[in-house]
């Protein structure tokens, strides 16, 4: 099912219609190292996270996230595809690849410097020829669709939600229904001025959310979401959404991933409410990445 109004998305939505009943985080994950000192000037146009005057340091850019796939394989197994000095924003694969299902999807995005990277023979290469996975090439379609920047999944229920902005489209939302399997989405305007729901959203192992309330147009909808968590929820401030908070992950059932800065941005009652949902916090500095626009998150490409 596929809905766009909050009221029609809490009537649809029930544990017993939409039980835990699939893998909540992933197998395996996959990143792209940093390759460029340069910040890609047709992303910075609609995204408000980039600023253009501070360029990253690429060494310390490397070391940061060096160590970043060194501490998530604390919980699962971890590869690095090396990047593309044509690619600035190829460390943020996510966006780009995805998988569900035996199958690798393959997004279409919205600026050409992007839509380089999905021409990467090397990742097609691997998920086909190594992993034996079906391709699902969304590059070529009359829409935009950047995967799990623009969709935020709850894979144990099958549940996606799906902010739309200039990096998704209404055509785009569905197609990754359809391509990602899910049994219900929930498709939602974002505020003006954002770009991706990963950076407003993230839902934790199916168990709870992260949420920042200012980055969605409709205010009904993070409340018809947290209602539908039976308000297992952080709720996070402007402030905390600029530092990245929104932007976490779970890789195993008992850990929420964020940067140092976005767990810095944290007070100590968000930790405890993360603690008491389950969770433990890792962190990872990442601030020379973080200078294009985008976060953990961002950087990881799950395996399903």
């Amino acid at each position: 099912m596929f809905v766009t109004d909050p009221a029609a998305f809490l009537a649809e939505f029930s544990d017993e219609r939409y039980p835990m009943r699939g893998a909540a985080t992933a197998r395996s994950a996959f990143l792209v190292s940093p390759a460029s000192g340069v910040l890609a000037e047709e992303s910075a146009r609609d995204n408000r996270y980039m600023d253009l005057s501070r360029a990253p340091d690429p060494l310390r850019a490397l070391r940061q996230h060096a160590d970043l796939a060194r501490r998530l394989g604390a919980d699962v197994p971890v590869l690095t595809f090396p990047g593309d000095p044509d690619c600035p924003d190829g460390m943020f694969p996510n966006n780009v690849f995805a998988t569900a299902r035996g199958n690798l999807i393959v997004g279409r995005m919205r600026h050409p410097v992007r839509q380089r990277e999905a021409a990467r023979s090397d990742i097609r290469g691997f998920f086909r020829d190594v992993l034996g996975y079906r391709e699902l090439d969304l590059s070529g379609g009359d829409y935009v669709a950047e995967l799990t920047g623009a969709l935020v999944i709850d894979r144990a229920r099958g549940i996606g939600y799906c902010g739309l902005s200039e990096r998704c489209d209404l055509a785009g939302a569905r197609a990754m229904h359809e391509a990602f399997g899910l049994r219900l989405t929930f498709a939602f305007e974002l505020a003006a001025g954002e770009y991706h729901a990963n950076v407003v959203l993230a839902v934790l192992a199916g168990r709870a959310v992260i949420v920042a309330g200012d980055g969605f147009a409709d205010p009904a909808v993070p409340e018809a979401i947290v209602r539908a968590y039976d308000r297992r929820a952080v709720h996070l401030s402007a402030a905390q959404k600029r530092a990245f908070a929104g932007n976490a992950i779970a890789l195993a059932p008992g850990r929420a991933w964020l940067s140092a800065m976005a767990a810095d941005a944290l007070e100590p009652s968000q930790r405890v409410l993360l603690e008491r949902f389950g969770f433990s916090l890792g962190a990872v500095d990442l601030e020379e990445i973080e200078k294009a626009g985008g976060s953990l998150r961002c950087c990881v490409a799950e395996i399903f």
